[in-house]
């Protein structure tokens, strides 16, 4: 469902939760990521306010407890867009309860539950087992 990009978003985010400032080397390296892919969707989370980014050499990624607060949603909406959540399962264009794909109303239950989960849960829940060790963000 979520896009191979937006994944790498929300384990940037929740790997710059886990320190008090971190750098673009630092993050992407972590997540096992190409550094210029994470750097164009960290800018993508700064412009939404979901991150944030000081320059220098004292500069990097860092979180608010505020924005440490916010549905994981955020993310998902800033990376892959409000669609995410209503596309079909195939792919189809015209999916729909009048023409649906075969895949449709089992799909459709899965969707749901994923678009509340994602409301539901904010980055600081998420942040919860990766700080003591229940979670982890790499293999």
């Amino acid at each position: 469902m979520l896009s191979i990009t937006c994944k790498a978003a929300i384990k940037s985010v929740l790997f710059i939760t886990t320190k008090e400032k971190t750098s673009l080397k630092e993050i992407a390296k972590y997540i096992n990521e190409n550094e210029h892919t994470v750097g164009k969707l960290l800018q993508k989370l700064v412009k939404e306010k979901i991150i944030n980014s000081s320059k220098g050499p004292n500069g990097g990624f860092y979180i608010t407890e505020k924005q440490s607060n916010q549905a994981i949603v955020n993310i998902v909406y800033a990376i892959d867009g409000k669609e995410i959540f209503k596309q079909c399962a195939l792919g189809l264009s015209k999916c729909s309860e009048s023409k649906p794909c075969p895949l449709h109303n089992e799909y459709k239950n899965i969707r749901e539950q994923f678009t509340f989960l994602c409301n539901e849960k904010r980055i600081c829940d998420l942040n919860k087992g990766l700080s003591i060790g229940k979670a982890f963000l790499v293999n």
